[in-house]
């Protein structure tokens, strides 16, 4: 299973946002440049980045910031965070990223999806961001009445291979991931899950490892906060995600 350690934007800053509100923000580095080497120094091949600033606005505020983060690594990174036309995919792409993530165009245009998925393939990739089972956008600022499952359902139709999963009640929280809703959402859909919102502990990513052994096309797990708050560090995470023993004691 891959490990994603998360940078989210804003204002060039990288900060953790508390269930998805932008007022609700605290800010972890001046430099998030400095965050992506130090995570690369201790053994992480992936990034995933949000424009924060882009999700809740639609405009992109933090380009200048991903570009230098580009430079600066040799990570693979994936970003998200108000992209909603092909210009802007492309632009992403050029710019050296090796994914994009699609969040509210997916409900709101899901022929723009179906178009990146034929012109890009695997760099495509949505976000579905769920709160009791049904689809938030706009930043989670507004949850419409479509179920996850099916908009999932209607991603993998038009193409789109993986998927990044977040149960808003769980993000920020280190409450532990919603593993049922994953595994649902991955057996339902036949797609390839990212996990994301709530893991805080070693054990929420060997439980995700555990489904993974299984069968279950959970491709890797986000974690943000709990990297920042000191909960585990990112090598005892690796090592959870990869399957292999520590001896770090969990709560």
């Amino acid at each position: 299973m891959l490990l994603f350690p998360a940078i989210d934007l804003k204002e060039g800053k990288a900060v953790r946002l508390l269930q998805g509100r932008m007022e609700d923000s605290t800010v972890y580095a001046d430099n998030p440049v400095e965050v992506a080497k130090n995570f690369e120094s201790q053994g992480a091949e992936y990034l995933h980045i949000v424009d924060l600033n882009g999700a809740f606005s639609g405009k992109p505020a933090n380009d200048e910031t991903i570009r230098k983060i580009v430079e600066s690594v040799s990570l693979r990174i994936q970003v998200g965070g108000g992209i909603r036309t092909m210009d802007r995919i492309t632009e992403l792409l050029e710019l050296g990223v090796e994914r994009v993530i699609l969040g509210t165009i997916a409900v709101k245009n899901p022929e723009l999806v179906a178009e990146a998925a034929r012109w890009y393939g695997k760099r495509v990739i949505v976000g579905i961001d769920a709160k009791d089972g049904l689809v938030a956008v706009q930043g989670w600022a507004e949850t419409t009445k479509m179920r996850a499952i099916d908009l999932g359902k209607a991603m993998k139709d038009v193409g789109i291979q993986s998927i990044v999963f977040t149960d808003i009640a769980r993000d920020g929280m280190l409450q532990g991931p919603n593993i049922e809703s994953t595994v649902q959402m991955a057996q339902e859909t036949g797609l390839r899950v990212i996990a994301s919102g709530g893991i805080s502990t070693l054990d929420d990513l060997r439980n995700l490892q555990v489904e993974v052994l299984k069968g279950i096309p959970i491709e890797g797990a986000i974690t943000g906060k709990a990297l920042y708050s000191g909960a585990f560090t990112l090598k005892e995470a690796l090592a959870a995600a990869h399957g292999e023993p520590s001896n770090q004691e969990t709560t």
